[in-house]
């Protein structure tokens, strides 16, 4: 999907399965950003906990009726905080839940997470790495889904 240009754009936990051969299957491509300019919804973030905080910063930048474009790196960063957010059950973005979204999205256009270690319940190192890998801030320091399929 992302080697053709495409993005889920809705990466998160209720939409990642694991099938009883355990394998691992995303679902609900609603969202999908695909390349070129023909759209069949505006897409404006999906779920604010796995929201990339490039997404976050370009939501804030434009106005409500603006497009805003959703790039593999996006769905890395959406994976990382699920991973994040599954293995400590906390999420990776700290901010109050009385915020309302575009608070909750200048949070995360920060690109500050929680640190890892201040809220794992045990070490796995390799693990972590990964997530910590896909929660890079900068999009083009990310690592590709290919590189996190070679990893693992």
């Amino acid at each position: 999907m992302h080697a053709a240009g495409w993005a889920h754009a809705d990466v998160q936990p209720t939409n990642t399965l694991i099938t009883a051969d355990s394998h691992t299957e995303v679902i609900d491509y609603a969202l999908a950003c695909g390349p070129g300019t023909d759209r069949r919804l505006l897409y404006r973030g999906a779920l604010t906990h796995t929201t990339a905080p490039e997404i976050a910063a370009a939501v804030l930048a434009t106005p409500a009726d603006a497009h805003v474009q959703a790039q593999p790196a996006a769905d890395v960063w959406s994976l990382g905080a699920s991973l994040f957010w599954c293995w400590t059950g906390h999420r990776p973005v700290p901010y109050d839940d009385s915020l309302d979204r575009r608070d909750k999205l200048a949070v995360i256009a920060t690109g500050r997470t929680t640190p890892l270690a201040d809220v794992r319940h045990w070490l796995f190192p390799d693990f972590e790495d990964t997530i910590t890998a896909c929660l890079v801030p900068d999009p083009v320091d990310r690592p590709t889904a290919k590189e996190l399929i070679a990893a693992w």
